[in-house]
């Protein structure tokens, strides 16, 4: 799908914003509400909008326990693999890599009891083969 320019100004106000009623992203934009109507739904049945999220005060993360997960996959449960892990909430985010990890997983989990069960989901999914998390403790300020 092309994108026109109309389009990129749209999605750059979106990540600024997600939460932009229609009226205001028209008026931000300077076109008619149906036109940024029409390219939101154009967008998304197009897949170039995938999810619409919300960014949260921090005092609301701060208790989170992260970590960084590598998984080692069995070679051809690759995309299963992925769509599995995907579906698990805390996942915050997920990276193909190379060398000796497959993938890359960062966990956002509310306490230790669900970082524990989300462990041990991931090592239950058919086609991981090994996994090594490392906590992340402190934030370093440079």
């Amino acid at each position: 799908m092309e994108l026109s320019q109309v389009d990129r100004q749209l999605l750059s106000v979106l990540k600024h914003d997600s939460r932009a009623s229609v009226t205001t992203l028209a008026s931000t934009l300077g076109v008619s509400r149906n036109t940024v109507q029409t390219r939101l739904e154009r967008l998304v049945a197009g897949s170039i909008i995938r999810r619409f999220t919300i960014e949260v005060d921090s005092s609301v993360e701060e208790n989170l326990v992260r970590a960084v997960m590598m998984v080692e996959i069995e070679g051809a449960r690759a995309r299963s693999v992925t769509a599995a892990l995907k579906r698990i909430p805390e996942v915050a985010s997920l990276h193909t890599t190379n060398g000796s990890w497959d993938l890359v997983a960062q966990i956002e989990a509310g306490s230790l009891a669900d970082f524990d069960r989300i462990l041990r989901e991931v090592r239950e999914i058919r086609g991981v083969l090994n996994s090594e998390t490392s906590l992340l403790l402190n934030r370093a300020v440079a």
